[in-house]
């Protein structure tokens, strides 16, 4: 199990970022809150991970923090929660922000991230209360460390690209950077104001809530 990786930033493109380590390049899934944080490419990251083995492929999963680490990993132990899943919740809010719709019994909040339904929220809340009182990380919100983008046009092509990586359908996507954009916006800025944007209010026509 790879527990961590300490390495240079060679690409940025959400979900993945491409880490070089000692000459070979580590394809890492990462959710947004850990994107915010990432350095611009050619400079040194270290990143908490977690490592899925399938016949099919060997999954790397890439956190800024333990604390992020270790809510991915009691997500993805709830059923009906994959990996793909559990990133969307931990790019649509922050760890401490999770724990606090947890002990709150905020179903509501979860069920805007998408593929979250009523009752995988209901689910969500009552299998990880008392593990997250077991786990007790410090969740705490991280501030923006994202790099200055290139050009709106490309940004929003990109932030839409993450949105649907995320969960989220291609319409809903294109909708809510719209709704955000502005000229000079990087791409991390429009992928969190759009995602704050989620929170902010019920979803649109189009994206379905899921089971």
């Amino acid at each position: 199990m790879i527990g961590w990786l300490s390495g240079v930033v060679r690409a940025k493109r959400p979900p993945l970022v491409l880490v070089e380590v000692q000459g070979v390049g580590y394809e890492i899934e990462a959710p947004m809150t850990t994107f915010y944080e990432l350095p611009p490419a050619g400079q040194p990251v270290t990143l908490f991970t977690h490592q899925v083995v399938r016949e099919d492929a060997h999954l790397l999963f890439g956190f800024a923090g333990e604390a992020e680490r270790d809510l991915f990993r009691l997500l993805i132990r709830v059923s009906g929660v994959g990996p793909k899943l559990a990133l969307a919740v931990l790019s649509t809010m922050d760890a401490d922000a999770f724990a606090h719709c947890v002990h709150a019994e905020d179903a509501a909040s979860l069920t805007r991230v998408p593929g979250i339904g009523k009752k995988t929220a209901e689910r969500l809340l009552i299998e990880l209360r008392d593990r997250l009182d077991a786990a007790g990380p410090a969740f705490e919100p991280r501030a923006h460390a994202g790099e200055p983008g290139a050009g709106t046009g490309d940004a929003r092509a990109e932030a839409v690209s993450a949105l649907v990586a995320l969960g989220f359908k291609p319409q809903e996507a294109s909708q809510r950077v719209r709704a955000v954009a502005k000229d000079g916006m990087a791409r991390e800025e429009i992928i969190r104001a759009a995602l704050q944007s989620t929170l902010a209010r019920p979803s649109v026509s189009g994206q379905g809530p899921a089971p």
